[in-house]
This record gives C-alpha cells, structure tokens and sequence, in this order.
C-alpha cells in the first residue's frame, strides 16, 4: 500500500512532490517514476518495472549506472572518511586532471553544482571587468541563480525581465537575453553598450532545449566579440564537459573561453561542479583576490574520488563508442521518420541526441515554437509503456552512455517503429 500511494505521499512533504521540477512529469502529464535502483544502461521503478535510460542522471553518467570503478573507488575513501573542510591531496588531483584535459584551463575552483559554477564565474567576471551586464541565450539553461532566471524583453537591445517569482526587475535589467545562434544581434548590442557588457554565457551546444548545435561561425564570432570588447567569453560546459570529448566543446569547435563551468560528468554521479580559466582571471578569487567564493563541501572526498576515476577511464575509444551508438540511433529514427512521413527533426552530436516532432528546422529557442507538445507526450507515453525511459520534456536531450549495446539500441527502433506506425 505504501508504494502505491508514494506519489500521493510526495506531495504532502515536498513542494510538487519532487526536489527538481522536470521530474515531475508535468510536461507530458503524467505521475512521476520513483526509482529503486540502475544497473548499466537500466533503470528499475519502485514497482520493479525496468526501463532501458536514456536519462543517464541527465548527461552525468557517461559510463552507465553501477560503473564498477567508481563504486571500488568510493568504497575505499569511505573508509577514509566522508568529509573534511579541509584541503586534502585528492582535490589537487583532480584539478590537476582538468587542467590537463580541458585546453582552457589553466586554474580552476571545485564547487558543488552547475548552478554554483555559473553562479559563480558571472560573479567573477564583474569583478574582473568592473562591468555589471551580462549576455544570455534564451533556451539556455545555466542554473537557477537570480541573474539567470530572466526572459527576453519585449524588443531586440532591451534589458531582461524576471522569469520566475522572486527574481526582482533590478537583477533581471543586467541581464541581456538574445535568441542563440543570431550573432548579428549580439553585434547590435555590444554597438549599443558594448563598454557595459561584463560577460557573455552560453552552452557552446545548447542541450537545454532539446539538443540545437551552434551553427557555423556562431562561436568563432562570440570570441570575435568578446575579445574586441574586453569582455568575457563563458562556456557553460556542465553538460558538455566530457561528454563530446575529453576536452569538451571547445576542444571539438576549437573555441577558446575565457572561463568555462563544468558539472555532472567530473563527479562520476556525485555532487560537484567547477570553474576555470586564465590564470590572471581566477587569481581574482578570494583568498588571493576580492571576489568571494567558498562552500564548506566543495572539494568534497567522495565525489573528487569519483571524478578523478572517471577522468582517468576516459578515452578515444569511449568517444568513438558513444558516437558510433549515437549514430546508429539517430539514423535507424531518421529512417523510421522517413517511412513513416511523420514531421521530425533529429539533432546529434555524438552521444547527445534531440528528438523534435517539427517539419521546421530547429536553430534556437524560438524556432520550437513549431513543436508538435502532444506527440512529443503520445511518443513518451508509448516509449515508457514499452520499458523505453526518454527525457519527460519535448525539451530535453537524449543522453547514451558506454553501457548501452547494440541490443538496446535495436530493442528501442523496433519499439519506436510499431508507436510510429501504430499510435500516430
């Protein structure tokens, strides 16, 4: 009785039910899953259905669920003890790790989630330019601090208005929103007040609404920009850091931030975050500079441990894996699409897929506004249905790990064939 009233008593002690609202399932309006336990590429239910996971703990688990390494490695520092607030020897060897792998890096902080990242590298760019506004891509997601919880205004150079109760009109006006992918009007504002702009922050692949890619000369020209104007260029790289390759996003485009924020991957499924950049710039962090940042976990020995196990697994081969998985999905759903002539847009980048039921191509935010919503719900319900768990928002990104096989993959076309021929 008291699984099957879970749901109902969520609700009653926390808001929602949830402690992140996409779990909720509002999207495709459905009762959220409660999960017991994962193995591999699965995920079971606390009604003991399982579910092949195209979720992966949204993008952190590139490895699958129970990676063996991890779990030996965590077990060994339990021992050791849990946490400390003190600085030990495994947080410089993760450091150093990013350092090495992420061709920006040259000093980084470790904190304890994305948002704390981005958080705190806008922070840090203020405080290095002495300049309050910052630029934005609408359908971005960087977190849920104040500054970043702002919609577009109402013309092309206006300031930012809250997008959320509690975010007031006077953080939100330093805020600068544009549409992702239109570099003429980032142009257009750094003409207007370029000498104000402290900051530019963008996911280099923006897998917050759905998966668009940056299109050609879209990141080149933020650099451009950024470096002509004496602001800051910020890859918000929690998503992916690691997960397009070993030196993330930049490595693959060959783009150079400033800073860059990392999360998910680097904590093996734990709690962490970081950020980094040029020396001269996080030299301005306390203790060193006047720009506060602390957290009485971050660096904390378990989840370092888990990172540093990760960062040393990872390899060509792993990428070559998860985009060889990643193209064999995307092109058996292509032809499924095609046979069937249901409207869809297929995103990818290795590992990363977006899933759009459009006939119109898909560049930014405000391009989804053409989205089917209710056959996005119909291709999730079915999928769920059939033990296929797909990201509960026509939103999202699609996410394989290393532990998916070929079975996986075929087991899920055959399954998405019979719901196109079937339920559309």
């Amino acid at each position: 009785m008291a699984i099957d009233l879970l749901w109902e008593r969520s609700q009653k002690v926390i808001p929602g039910g949830v402690n992140s609202p996409v779990r909720s399932f509002k999207n495709v309006a459905l009762e959220p899953l409660f999960i017991k336990e994962a193995s591999g590429a699965y995920l079971v239910d606390h009604r003991d259905k399982s579910y092949i996971d195209y979720i992966g703990s949204w993008g952190a688990l590139i490895f699958g669920h129970g990676y063996q390494p991890i779990i030996d490695a965590v077990q060994s520092q339990l021992h050791r003890g849990t946490s400390y607030g003190l600085a030990t020897a495994l947080e410089v060897e993760l450091a150093e790790l990013l350092v090495a792998k992420v061709p920006s890096l040259e000093m980084v902080r470790l904190v304890n989630s994305g948002t704390e990242a981005t958080m705190s590298a806008l922070r840090l760019a203020r405080g290095f330019t002495g300049r309050n506004k910052i630029i934005k891509f609408s359908g971005c997601y960087h977190g849920h601090s104040n500054e970043l919880l702002v919609a577009a205004g109402s013309g092309a150079v206006t300031h930012g208005k809250p997008d959320s109760a509690g975010v007031t009109p006077g953080v939100a006006q330093d805020t600068i929103v544009l549409p992702y992918n239109d570099l003429n009007l980032v142009e257009a504002i750094f003409n207007e007040c370029g000498t104000e702009i402290a900051a530019i922050i963008v996911e280099p692949v923006a897998a917050n609404m759905g998966l668009i890619l940056p299109q050609e000369g879209f990141l080149e020209g933020l650099r451009r920009i950024t470096t002509q104007s004496g602001a800051l260029l910020i890859f918000d790289e929690v998503i992916t850091g690691f997960r397009v390759a070993q030196g993330g996003a930049q490595e693959y485009y060959g783009v150079m931030p400033d800073l860059t924020c990392l999360g998910k991957i680097i904590g093996g499924g734990f709690p962490i975050g970081a950020f980094g950049g040029r020396k001269e710039i996080m030299e301005r962090l306390s203790p060193l500079g006047p720009v506060y940042q602390a957290g009485t976990l971050s660096g904390n020995p378990i989840a370092v441990t888990a990172g540093i196990r990760i960062l040393k697994d990872l390899n060509n081969s792993v990428y070559e894996r998860l985009e060889y998985l990643g193209a064999k999905l995307r092109d058996g759903l292509k032809q499924i699409a095609n046979k069937t002539k249901i409207p869809l847009q297929i995103t990818g980048l290795g590992s990363l897929t977006g899933i759009f039921f459009t006939d119109q191509k898909v560049t930014n935010f405000e391009s989804l506004q053409s989205l089917e919503l209710d056959r996005y719900k119909l291709f999730f319900e079915c999928s769920l249905a059939s033990g296929i768990l797909l990201p509960p928002s026509p939103y999202e990104t699609v996410f394989l790990s290393t532990a998916f096989g070929e079975e996986e993959i075929e087991r899920t076309l055959s399954v998405w064939e019979q719901i196109f021929v079937e339920c559309f």
